[in-house]
């Protein structure tokens, strides 16, 4: 059973937002999560990719694992990244589906953005879209995506039956779902989901896992794969604590749109 979340939403998603602002603007700050290149390659990045891709969206890479190998991208393909950040992940993406394919990033945080959106135009990445929105709610068609990509981003969402609902929605029949994030082993309690300074921090909003597939499950998608990430590492004594404690952990996984 998710745990009933009495927080102001919109607190949560001030803090998200003053966190968020903070990793594109000084990526150098104290976090409670580790960030950059080193960590990038650590989860399983290729050296080769990272070094075709703007260097400041790799300093404000904030993800939680690595996910192309399941999402096996290809040529020409609409790819769809929830909560694309600084825009790490969408010009990795936009390497693999070359200038025939397209890559839109969604992110409500607006300097995440902007340094997205500059670092593309800087580098010639015509075939990358940044777009300012929700991930429970994309301003884009029903069945127009291939794959869907998220890194360390939907444990942030309030409502995630809706995020994966979304996710269904936009992606075509046989379509893929691509994604690593934050669950438990064990349901976290009242104290810490209520706690909107640790939801901003990927740990509050963190799902048990168990209950995490079954929501992907009922949005109409199937679970083909699910792998630990164990090199991912909190840094704070705080998120320390609830990892060691709870089995606050990150994951990769693979969904399937029948």
């Amino acid at each position: 059973m998710a745990a009933t979340v009495t927080f102001d939403p919109k607190e949560l998603e001030s803090k998200v937002k003053s966190m968020y602002r903070s990793v594109a603007e000084n990526p150098a700050g104290e976090f409670h999560f580790e960030m950059g290149r080193a960590m990038a390659e650590r989860l399983g990045y290729a050296s080769a990719d990272l070094d075709r891709i703007p260097k400041e969206a790799i300093e404000s890479f904030a993800g939680v694992g690595y996910y192309f190998h399941l999402a096996d991208l290809k040529e020409g393909e609409t790819v769809l990244d929830l909560g694309s950040g600084s825009g790490m992940d969408t010009f990795i993406a936009a390497l693999k589906v070359g200038l025939r394919g397209k890559v839109i990033g969604i992110d409500m945080t607006d300097e995440q953005r902007a340094k997205a959106q500059r670092l593309r135009d800087r580098d010639g990445f015509k075939n990358v879209t940044y777009v300012k929105g929700y991930i429970e709610n994309v301003p884009a068609a029903a069945a127009s995506i291939d794959v869907v990509i998220s890194n360390g981003v939907i444990n942030l969402a309030t409502d995630k039956n809706n995020v994966f609902s979304e996710a269904a929605r936009l992606l075509k029949s046989g379509g893929r779902f691509a994604i690593s994030d934050i669950v438990t082993e064990v349901q976290l309690p009242e104290a810490i989901v209520c706690n909107s300074t640790l939801w901003a921090a990927c740990i509050g909003g963190a799902a048990q896992q168990d209950n995490y597939r079954g929501q992907i499950a009922a949005a109409g998608m199937t679970v083909v794969k699910v792998q630990d990430n164990p090199t991912y590492q909190f840094i704070s004594n705080n998120a320390r604590g609830a990892s060691k404690k709870f089995g606050v952990k990150s994951i990769s996984l693979l969904a399937v749109k029948p």
